[in-house]
């Protein structure tokens, strides 16, 4: 390739020269700035957000009318409570199921209001 003064390989790319250059670089720009871990949805927010509720069985779900965003979110952290519900479990000898619903009374204590929860099957905000 033969390269006069002030010409390099990425000007001659079709996405780094001319008007291409600002939307290429943009592009660019959003996805590192969104596929950054600092975006990531996490606890708090996808609660305060109506992303994720509490139930009364002391695991999350989706509330009415919320996407399915917070689904990996959600999936992740009741695989963590269903664990530690079971270790309580077996060393209180007592249901898995009667522990969640002790942790939910726990944690609903510590609800700000506006918070989904789900009792007895029915969806309702702190």
């Amino acid at each position: 390739m033969n390269f006069s003064k002030g010409d390099t390989m990425l000007k001659r790319l079709p996405y780094f020269s001319g008007p291409n250059v600002l939307k290429t670089l943009t592009v660019m720009m959003l996805l590192a700035v969104f596929s950054s871990p600092v975006f990531a949805l996490d606890l708090d927010t996808a609660r305060s957000t109506g992303l994720a509720g509490e139930t009364d069985s002391g695991l999350l779900a989706i509330p009415p009318g919320a996407g399915s965003e917070a689904q990996p979110l959600i999936d992740r952290i009741n695989t963590q409570r269903e664990a530690e519900y079971q270790r309580i479990s077996g060393q209180n000898n007592v249901s898995v199921e009667d522990v969640g619903k002790l942790m939910f009374q726990k944690i609903y204590a510590t609800l700000p209001s506006g918070t989904w929860i789900r009792i007895q099957g029915n969806w309702s905000q702190k």
